[in-house]
This record gives C-alpha cells, structure tokens and sequence, in this order.
C-alpha cells in the first residue's frame, strides 16, 4: 500500500513542486491539498492520509496551530517546511512540540534546482514517517493545556518572561526546572541514510552482556539520535539531576541554526546544564554538551578533558555524525563509556559502536516499541552490540538513580 499523502502549502509553487517529487515514487500517493491550516483539518478529516507535509507561515491558520488541532482531533504523521534561520527553527521545534514529526527546510534556491539530493530525502522521509506505527498517537512533546497560552512556553523572550531563565549558576548547582509532563514520541531532523542497513543478524537477537546498569569507572555518556530524538532527549534529560556525576556529550541530526535554539530550550527545562558545544569547551558533571550543526564533535585527543569542533566533511552524510563522536570517545576514554543509541533513520552510530564493543564500553539501544523510526537502534542490535535494549521511560529514570562509585 502506498503512503497517502496531503500537501499543505499557501504557495501553489511548493504545492506543486512537492506534488510532481512525490508523484514519481510508486510507494507514495498525493491524495490531496490544502491552503491554509483551516483546509488542511478539513482535508486531514476528510482524505485520513498517513502523512501531511504543513508549511509553517499560512494565512487564516497558521502551520502550528493547525497541528495542534489536526493532533487533538485526528492524530496524523506530519512532516513540517521549514526555514533555515533562528525564527524560523523556533518555529519549527514548537512545530514538533505540538505533534509534528520531523521537518525539512524550505530552501527556495535548493528546490528550484531540481536537486536530486533534495528529492531523495524528502521521498525518503515521507516513505519512512507515513509507514510509521507512531502515525496515529498525539506528540512526544507535552502537548499545551487548554488553558495555557497559544504561545510558546519554550521560547517565550526574557522581556517578556523574566523568571523563565534562572540567574547562572555553577554546575552542580540546581536551576527551576519546568514542567514535564508524560508525552510519547515525536520527531525531528536531518537526512535519511542513502541506503537501509543491512542487518548482520535476526530482528529478535539478544543484547551482547545485559549490562542494565552504568559502568563502574564510567567516565563519559555519549548519546546519538535523530528522528524523533530532540523529543527522547527532552524527556531523558529532564529527569537528571544538577549533580548528574558525569559529562554528556548530544549528537542529534540537526542543521547549525536548530542545534542552538534546540541546546537553550534544554537548558531552560533541565537541571543539569546543556549547551551548544564550541570548540574547547570542557567535560563536566552534571554539562551536556550538544554538537553543532554542520560539525563534528570529538574529544580533545590530547588531554581528553575538552572537546574539539571541527567543520564538517561534505563527504560525510551526517554533521554532525554519532559515528565520528562515538570512535572519539572510544580513542579517549575505552571501557569508561557508556554510549546511548536513540530513535532515527539510518545506521549512524553501528560503527563507532562496533569500535566502543572492541574497548568493552557499555551501549544502550532504545527500542522499536518506543522509537519514531527504528533505523539507527535496529543497526546496533541487529549487529550484537548493544547490551542493553530499553524503552524511552527506561532511560532517564537509570541515568539519575545512579550514583559515581
């Protein structure tokens, strides 16, 4: 059965466009379209497509409020458009916090050229998130209560909201965090794999060790993600406390404006401290360090306490890539890690952690029941290397009840 899709675009040129890209694909049928976010519930209703492509900025009814009604009254798979810029990841991540997805930048220049790239990611991506089990279930994201204000709780301006931001602390030192509540799973960002992975073993083959616990001399947490992973990593780095007693890096698929944006909304929601990585930036207990779009994050092979940026390899599919942040940390630190494999499409992360396996580092892979796409934990188990495979609940509650010897 091929996926059914709604395009949803105030421009009759990305309408179109999107149309004739996606009308090529037999495993894909334009079933429909929609002006404005008013049509889109309509049609949403009406044609019960698997997927909706929704343009953010639309007369009537803007993308995002169309989401939160489109998720409330008939949850769909959406699919968000939008621009590269600060305004315009803003927008897209309250996009996903509303129920979207994923998204895909709207780059006019990239689709007027016909790019072969472009059109590969985004059948791909509609192919993989239209045959998603997650299709009819509500946001990752905590969805607003109905008596909250239409407006975003995340990237609401200091001005406008001076106690949202705690006054800086140290790192060990507690900050308000804000509230979490219960969510299943949502989206988010970067490019497809070019190729499915080919799986070295059985769908159903055992975690190597079963090691449900953090390593004894662990040194370093090094969590990859994708797909779906802006919203896994909200919900597990919001359960660690301040005095979390190690260092974290992020590697999650995302463009340079969004790894920003994305990096102060966790820190405005957790207790320990996270931001955007630059190049020297120390290790620290209780610091999440999250890699810059368009990078690539490894650590400091000289003193092992800092992390270097390096720009990305345009050779490389990923910036920044789990596998190069994964290989760093197995070069550094061995055994003393314990990598985390999250929700995305593709295998990036199966090699470095096949080089964390050869040190005896321990790996967790989240799994198929609660991930948005099962493409890049199903590349670590079906490989034998993860020692353990957990649900998303399962992690945060592991990570902050744990203790350093």
């Amino acid at each position: 059965m091929p996926v059914k899709v709604l395009i949803v675009d105030d421009s009759g040129f990305f309408r179109h466009r999107i149309s004739d890209l996606l009308s090529g694909d037999s495993r894909i049928e334009v079933v429909g379209s929609a002006q404005n976010g008013r049509e889109a519930i309509e049609q949403a209703k009406r044609l019960r497509p698997d997927l909706i492509t929704m343009d953010v900025e639309m007369p009537q009814m803007n993308g995002i409020e169309a989401v939160r009604v489109i998720m409330r009254e008939c949850p769909t798979n959406i699919l968000m458009l939008s621009s590269l810029t600060h305004e315009g990841a803003q927008v897209t991540l309250q996009a996903l916090e509303a129920g979207a997805l994923d998204y895909l930048s709207k780059d006019m220049r990239a689709w007027m050229e016909h790019s072969s790239s472009l059109e590969k990611q985004l059948r791909d991506k509609v192919v993989e998130l239209g045959r998603s089990r997650h299709a009819k279930r509500s946001s990752l994201f905590s969805a607003p209560d109905s008596s909250a204000s239409s407006k975003s709780m995340v990237f609401r301006p200091e001005a406008e909201s001076p106690a949202a931001k705690p006054a800086p602390r140290p790192i060990a030192g507690i900050k308000e965090k804000a509230p979490v509540r219960p969510r299943p799973e949502s989206p988010a960002l970067h490019r497809a794999h070019s190729e499915p992975s080919k799986p070295a073993a059985p769908l159903a083959r055992k975690p190597a060790a079963g090691r449900k616990t953090i390593p004894m001399d662990c040194k370093l947490v090094v969590i990859g993600s994708s797909t779906g992973g802006p919203a896994a990593l909200q919900q597990i780095l919001t359960q660690l406390p301040a005095n979390f007693p190690y260092p974290i890096l992020l590697v999650q698929h995302m463009p340079k404006t969004f790894t920003s944006v994305f990096a102060a909304r966790l820190d405005q929601q957790c207790n320990i401290s996270v931001k955007e990585a630059e190049d020297g930036d120390r290790l620290q207990p209780g610091r999440a360090l999250l890699a810059p779009g368009g990078h690539q994050m490894i650590i400091d092979p000289r003193t092992h306490d800092k992390v270097k940026i390096m720009p990305g390899d345009e050779r490389l599919t990923y910036k920044p890539s789990v596998d190069i942040s994964y290989a760093s940390a197995a070069k550094s630190f061995g055994k003393k890690v314990l990598a985390i494999i999250l929700t995305g499409m593709g295998a990036d992360g199966c090699d470095g952690a096949k080089m964390l396996r050869q040190q005896g580092a321990t790996i967790w892979a989240q799994n198929k029941e609660s991930s948005t796409i099962y493409g890049m934990p199903q590349a670590v188990v079906n490989a034998g290397l993860a020692d353990e495979i957990l649900d998303l609940t399962e992690f945060g509650p592991l990570l902050s009840n744990h203790r350093a010897r």
